[in-house]
């Protein structure tokens, strides 16, 4: 059975370069068998965090946050293609991810960050690892940081040159290592069901 993956992105800028690392992780993670899925949060739409998910009564939820909801609960795991503002997690991606909380529970992610410039986006890495492990999910602890994106990845995602190459071969194992985790957080919830 082919690991189901989510993979968001959430830049809101008119110029979305990051948008390549996401359609590159996307491919990577297809070419390994796995049925991912590029989730975009500027496409969803969700508005600001007024009321989450959980405090709808059932079935009044808006209907893109619904739809989301049940694309959540049904992944095996999750990657968080992540870039830098002022040393901190993008507003949009945080803002979707906020609008959940159980439907992210007993399950992996993994955190690719990128950025422009040399630091690769490797701030808002680290910020989103307390964020995700807080919101119930097992955060892998390989990552790929890409910068200059623009330098490493062409606009369809293709990466480019030695710089290019390189990203694939780390996120290989980023790959392999969110595929050990899925296999056996999926094994664990097949044994016995989650405490809570």
């Amino acid at each position: 059975m082919p690991d189901n993956i989510l993979v968001f992105y959430g830049s809101y800028r008119g110029a979305r370069v990051g948008v390549r690392m996401a359609s590159f992780v996307t491919r990577e993670l297809g070419a390994r068998g796995a049925l991912a899925e590029l989730v975009d949060a500027k496409e969803i739409g969700l508005p600001m965090l007024d009321r989450m998910y959980k405090e709808y009564p059932k079935g009044a939820a808006p209907p893109a946050m619904e739809a989301l909801a049940a694309k959540i609960r049904a992944a095996d795991a999750f990657v968080f293609v992540v870039g830098e503002y002022n040393w901190g997690p993008q507003p949009g991606l945080k803002n979707l991810t906020d609008h959940f909380l159980e439907e992210w529970f007993w399950r992996p992610a993994a955190i690719v960050s990128y950025s422009p410039g040399r630091l690769s986006g490797a701030r808002a890495s680290s910020a989103w690892h307390p964020i995700l492990s807080e919101m119930g999910m097992v955060v892998v602890s390989s990552t790929v940081a890409v910068g200059p994106i623009a330098e490493t990845l062409d606009e369809a995602g293709e990466p480019l040159g030695e710089t290019g190459a390189a990203a694939q071969k780390a996120f290989a194992r980023v790959a392999a290592d969110l595929a050990w985790w899925t296999a056996a957080a999926r094994e664990q919830r097949l044994r016995q069901a989650p405490p809570y």
